[in-house]
């Protein structure tokens, strides 16, 4: 365990805290932890119960995150532990985004030893993923600070749920972002996440002013679907930058929602849609070489053709500027 960063006593007669990490701001009563079941109030302090707690850990592809606009085709180091400060009815991880720390096999691994893990492994960044990584934020930003001493990259995919102090505490040491945008409409967030929408645009806004961001969108049929929603949230995403990849995600049936998978051609619809206003747009959770491909932003060439997470580099130079025109595309 490790004494957490962001909170305060609310009420010390009855000693409840306050933990101020995330929008939350859970109201934590004594031996009692937060909605997120990582933070504990253990005599009137808290504490990170999953600081250096490993659940899942191995190489992956990039596109996997997915990012396809930051160092394409390496393989990183990937982290994650349990707990989410959302509870997404759909969620693919769920045995151990709601998990407790005691019913889950956890391997302690210190942030040296990460930094010591991705180096032996030849893997040039650290991605913290798989459950909710901002949870385990006094444990990245002290990995986060020792990569960065040691010349690797900081990778967070996230909901995006946190307050701005934190968050700005953290930007500095982080390189690149996927930041998962669930729906454009907050009913959505607390019926089926148990969040709200406003914190995670705030997130992504905050974020482009330091890291390369990409968005991630997984499409629900007749939940978050609607041409609407689509064009109010492309619209949004354009107003910060034209140059943010989006990324449309088909939906399966996982945890507690059994609505059948979404059709491929609503993921096409939205791409058509996004494409008006954004500069590279990808369909994912299918096989298709051609929605993953990535075209010049301003001459539409092919540059970077993916089969799967396999990818072939036909129009890229080593400063990742299109070979035709010389548009910046990729963070190489």
């Amino acid at each position: 365990m490790k004494e957490a960063l962001f909170y305060e006593l609310f009420d010390k007669e009855k000693g409840i805290i306050k933990c101020l990490l995330c929008p939350k701001e859970c109201l934590i009563q004594k031996s009692q932890v937060g909605f997120c079941r990582a933070r504990q109030n253990i005599d009137n302090q808290l504490y990170s119960l999953i600081y250096s707690k490993v659940s899942s850990y191995g190489m992956d592809p990039i596109e996997k995150k997915p990012l396809y606009h930051f160092y394409p085709g390496i393989m990183v180091l990937s982290l994650g532990t349990i707990g989410c400060n959302f509870a997404c009815a759909f969620c693919q991880n769920w045995t151990i985004s709601q998990a407790n720390i005691k019913d889950v096999q956890v391997e302690e691994l210190s942030p040296e030893k990460a930094i010591q893990l991705a180096l032996q492994n030849n893997s040039p960044a650290i991605c913290y993923t798989y459950s909710e990584p901002l949870i385990w934020y006094e444990y990245i930003l002290d990995t986060a600070k020792l990569a960065k001493k040691n010349n690797l990259k900081n990778i967070l995919v996230t909901n995006g749920f946190i307050n701005r102090e934190p968050l700005i505490k953290l930007l500095p040491f982080i390189d690149a972002m996927n930041i998962d945008l669930k729906s454009f409409r907050n009913s959505f967030y607390q019926k089926y996440s148990k969040g709200s929408l406003s914190p995670v645009l705030n997130t992504i806004k905050l974020s482009k002013e330091y890291c390369h961001i990409e968005i991630t969108n997984l499409i629900i049929p007749g939940l978050n679907d609607s041409e609407e929603e689509i064009k109010k949230m492309v619209d949004w995403i354009s107003s910060i930058s034209g140059d943010i990849p989006l990324h449309f995600s088909r939906y399966f049936p996982c945890y507690k929602m059994d609505i059948e998978a979404t059709p491929i051609s609503t993921l096409y619809k939205a791409r058509d849609i996004a494409q008006k206003k954004l500069k590279y747009v990808y369909v994912g959770n299918i096989w298709d070489e051609e929605a993953n491909t990535t075209y010049c932003g301003n001459c539409k060439k092919t540059l970077i053709k993916r089969t799967g997470y396999n990818i072939i580099n036909v129009g890229l130079d080593k400063d990742g500027k299109c070979k035709y025109c010389g548009e910046k595309v990729v963070r190489l």
